[in-house]
């Protein structure tokens, strides 16, 4: 059975929206997985050191038979395949794929955490799932509207749609 999931997107180096867009192209390609529809990209300042560019970031939303730390692995592959290196927490990277959202499952455990813990302060990650999806609430019943207009401003601003073939 498919689980409708919600992937947060994020980089900051070596041509960060061009890496959005292949992660996004990856994500369609995952087995047992369709690309149901990606978001807008957007600008904002980073969280935590602020001594690195601004990211861009996105949202994509799939519906797949995989289960949740099994995508985890998938999603960890193709970021490592885009050269992230986890060097320092919330520093710089090539490519951030997070889990948001896995249908209407909550975990957390040592590798995963679900509903991802810092939506509710993650503007960059609220608007997206907005734009994809504006009518979406967490497991508990908590509206992603609600979170977005709680949320702290991070400096968002949405980018024009890019000119990739």
């Amino acid at each position: 059975m498919k689980t409708d999931a919600f992937i947060g997107l994020g980089s900051n180096l070596k041509a960060p929206a061009a890496q959005l867009a292949r992660a996004v192209a990856e994500l369609a390609a995952l087995p047992t997985t369709t690309l149901v529809a990606q978001s807008p990209f957007y600008t904002s300042s980073p969280v935590g050191p602020q001594n690195q560019p601004d990211f861009v970031n996105g949202a994509a939303w799939i519906s797949t038979e995989l289960a949740p730390h099994a995508l985890l692995d998938q999603l960890q592959a193709i970021e490592q395949a885009h050269g992230r290196e986890r060097l320092q927490h919330w520093g710089p990277r090539t490519l951030d794929l997070d889990l948001l959202i896995f249908g209407n499952h909550e975990l957390d455990d040592e590798r995963l955490t679900v509903p991802h813990r810092e939506l509710h302060n993650r503007d960059f990650a609220l608007q997206p799932l907005l734009d994809l999806k504006p009518d979406l609430t967490l497991p508990d019943g908590t509206k992603i509207v609600t979170l977005r207009a709680q949320c702290p401003d991070n400096r968002l601003r949405k980018l024009p749609p890019p000119d990739y073939p």
